[in-house]
């Protein structure tokens, strides 16, 4: 399933793949595969500036956007040193992170691990492996998240070095603004449809890939009414 894993991700290394979509099946697989708890994952702005882009559900989202919140976390560190962070018991934490900590620990981990997405000098953004239970994630699985990671960084570096300069801020802009565009759409299916975010997504990101668009394109649909949330199916 890891060998399968890196053939999709290199699959993805081809012009005009779904950023969002990608890095959003990088942390669905780290859970599925690598028995991770939670996996989420910030990507840098052409202004530097990390953003959430990519969680395994909504409640590690929320602690993500807590983590950008606060400006205090292992996501934030190791995107600002370029090197893995690792805390295998986040009950001694408090001191390190006083303000993260208490929220991850009230969410139900116990443990963390940083890895950043490099190429050489060139950082532009981290995932975070949580776990429910002290040192739960050991060496080997580490190792297989930072490939996906690796892989994941190619494919964007490689899609950023075809861009001028200019088509380069638009389309990591656009990317980013995508997730706006995600979450307002998943509130409109939740809402409608009646069920809870974590399904709303996974009924948009269905409806895209039977129907061959791209998740952004489906949101955007949904969000100025052109397609109505009734007509995705929770499959």
């Amino acid at each position: 399933m890891v060998g399968e894993t890196m053939v999709m991700l290199a699959d993805n290394l081809v012009t005009n793949f779904d950023v969002v979509d990608l890095l959003t099946t990088l942390t669905d697989r780290c859970v599925s595969i690598l028995g991770v708890s939670a996996a989420g994952l910030m990507l840098a702005g052409p202004d530097g500036v990390l953003r959430v882009i990519a969680s395994s559900s909504e409640q590690m989202r929320l602690l993500e956007l807590f983590e950008l919140q606060t400006e205090q976390g292992p996501c934030l560190e190791c995107f600002q040193t370029g090197h893995a962070v690792n805390h295998y018991d986040l009950a001694n934490a408090v001191e390190r992170w006083p303000r993260f900590t208490p929220e991850a620990l009230d969410t139900g981990f116990r443990s963390v691990h940083a890895l950043p997405m490099h190429l050489r000098d060139d950082v532009i953004g981290a995932l975070n492996l949580f776990h429910t239970q002290p040192d739960g994630i050991d060496t080997d699985t580490l190792h297989a998240a930072q490939a996906f990671a690796d892989i994941a960084t190619i494919a964007i570096l490689q899609y950023r070095a075809t861009l001028q300069s200019h088509e380069l801020m638009d389309q990591l802009n656009t990317a980013l603004n995508t997730r706006v565009v995600i979450e307002q759409a998943k509130g409109i299916v939740a809402e409608r449809s009646q069920v809870d975010m974590e399904q709303s997504f996974a009924m948009l990101r269905r409806h895209a890939r039977n129907n061959n668009l791209r998740l952004a394109d489906v949101a955007a649909a949904v969000v100025r009414g052109a397609l109505n949330p009734t007509a995705l199916t929770e499959g």
